[in-house]
């Protein structure tokens, strides 16, 4: 018989289904980047997105049409991270508005509900380009819009909803070349597919793990409040025994043994008649009566170490909760600034530059949104400036600014950081935030970057054939620069990088770097280019050896 229509129960199901599905393949998806670096993101990104919303939902005993929707979009918008996230939080945004004053969706409504989706994602995002997740959320709102017509079986509808899917997925390197490079369909554009995908199953009643709370399905969506993962072993276990049988160096490795079988850090003095034995265990008693078949047993001591954790985590919270109310009935300041960041060395950089907040995020993990409205609640300004300095950060820093009610927030829409150190280092304090955001934008499009990195994968782009483990000295728009050697393919990078108008060039070494090699590229980058000056600071950032300015 077959099922013309999705209650709300049965949608719970399919949201929590799709976002399996989606977190099922995430790495796969990450694997799908143009460039072959090893920050490929796109399935983390829209993983932790969905994950965000499918807490919420998960936890909707009884729900309606409507609680489900709220619980979707609220929970996808603050969740959003990277472009895919924020687009795929979009596409939510508008698909629960059409479904949220139904009791029932049948294939018309979901047509109409793909339609609207659709059309909000586009409206997110400045300038869209065909070739991506907008291109095949729209193919498939069109064949739902044209199947809606035709049919009320709902899963017939979906099935050819999604091979429709799939086929415009396939064509997304014919539209963008730079896909076609890579040999990739585009990896947002799959992310949405494996939720379609799971969806489609939990509609079949397919047996799927739903549990929210389970940390395999939602692993790294959600941080435990406690940290009590952290804790494998919960009592921290002290005693003395006041030995009165035979404790020869065999008795003592075997219960050295035998403690190490119920529990961890072990620390086990022996004396002439006496033994201290220290243990992390889940059942004291079994070390104790372990211990008892040695002798008797003085100076016993044992504390519950979750109990303490978290006690500490909540005198922690109550002495941030004080700072923060003591901020926020200090006197708000006129501008404030807020700066994503990773790495030491670049974080102290932007301190030394007075950012009120850093971001910890960049290219292998994107803050979301909700890190965004954490950092502006913990700015007490007026007017807060926001420096994404990753072009996937940006779309997340702009849709926090529509969920700020009580403070100016002004996205400059820096895709590197040193855009973002050359932006904040031309705010001028007399100047409108309108003002200051146009001369920012200004300054940044002078400045050039160059990052080094190494390919995880074998590819043909931009007129090099890259073997996996190669260096790669990337561009703004392309690779400029390849070769076996970290310092070589960084000098062969700034050489491209560099022209007669180049006055500064600065570079920041990161955390696999050792300061004498940095120093040893600044001494021959400054061989190389005598007329230009050269900057060298600690960056501290991973994954990329080297991050270069030219401006």
């Amino acid at each position: 018989m077959a099922v013309n229509v999705i209650d709300a129960a049965l949608l719970k199901t399919m949201f929590l289904a799709g976002a399996q599905g989606l977190e099922s393949k995430k790495e796969w998806i990450n694997e799908l980047n143009v460039f072959p670096v090893p920050d490929g993101d796109t399935g983390t990104n829209m993983t932790l997105t969905i994950m965000s919303a499918a807490k919420e939902v998960q936890a909707l005993t009884d729900p309606t049409m409507e609680t489900l929707a709220k619980a979707i979009s609220s929970g996808s918008l603050r969740g959003a991270r990277g472009n895919s996230g924020v687009i795929l939080s979009q596409l939510f945004r508008g698909l629960t508005k059409e479904i949220k004053t139904v009791d029932v969706i049948d294939t018309r409504i979901l047509a109409k509900a793909f339609q609207r989706a659709t059309e909000t994602a586009y409206k997110a995002v400045m300038k869209p380009k065909e070739g991506t997740i907008l291109t095949v959320a729209k193919g498939m709102a069109d064949k739902a819009a044209e199947l809606s017509e035709e049919t009320e079986d709902m899963e017939a509808f979906l099935r050819a909803v999604i091979e429709y899917g799939d086929l415009i997925l396939s064509q997304t390197p014919e539209m963008l070349p730079v896909l076609k490079q890579a040999g990739v369909v585009d990896s947002g554009g799959q992310g949405l597919m494996q939720v379609m995908k799971g969806a489609f199953d939990g509609f079949l009643g397919k047996e799927i793990s739903l549990d929210a709370g389970a940390p395999a399905a939602f692993a790294g969506a959600v941080k435990a409040e406690a940290d009590d993962f952290d804790i494998k072993f919960g009592y921290c276990t002290e005693f003395i025994i006041n030995l009165e049988k035979e404790y020869n160096e065999k008795t003592e490795q075997d219960f050295k043994a035998f403690l190490e079988s119920i529990g961890d850090s072990i620390v086990l003095v022996s004396d002439d008649d006496l033994v201290k034995v220290h243990v992390h265990t889940n059942d004291p008693g079994l070390a104790i009566q372990r211990a008892l078949t040695y002798g008797s047993l003085s100076r016993m001591k044992i504390d519950n170490m979750r109990e303490e954790h978290q006690e500490k985590l909540i005198k922690d919270a109550a002495k941030l909760a004080a700072e923060q109310a003591k901020k926020k009935t200090e006197p708000r300041k006129a501008v404030g600034f807020i700066a994503v960041s990773i790495g030491e060395g670049l974080g102290e950089i932007f301190k030394g530059l007075n950012v009120d907040y850093l971001i910890e995020g960049g290219q292998t993990m994107n803050p979301s949104t909700e890190d965004m409205l954490n950092a502006i609640d913990q700015v007490n300004a007026d007017t807060i400036y926001i420096f994404p300095n990753n072009k996937n950060i940006i779309l997340a820093a702009e849709q926090a600014v529509h969920l700020c009610e009580d403070k100016e927030i002004v996205v400059i829409p820096s895709k590197t950081v040193p855009q973002g150190i050359t932006a904040i280092i031309n705010f001028i304090p007399e100047l409108s935030p309108e003002e200051n955001k146009a001369a920012m934008i200004e300054e940044m499009s002078r400045v050039k970057t160059g990052q080094v990195t190494y390919a995880v994968r074998d590819t043909s782009m931009d007129g090099f054939e890259i073997k996996e483990g190669d260096i790669m000295g990337i561009g703004d728009k392309a690779i400029l620069a390849e070769g076996k050697e970290i310092g070589e393919t960084s000098l062969q990078l700034l050489e491209a990088m560099v022209d007669e108008d180049t006055e500064l060039v600065t570079i920041y070494y990161g955390s696999d770097v050792a300061e004498e090699d940095a120093e040893a590229l600044l001494a021959k980058a400054e061989e190389q280019h005598p007329d230009v000056d050269i900057e060298l600071h600690f960056g501290g950032q991973p994954i990329y050896y080297y991050i270069i300015s030219a401006e």
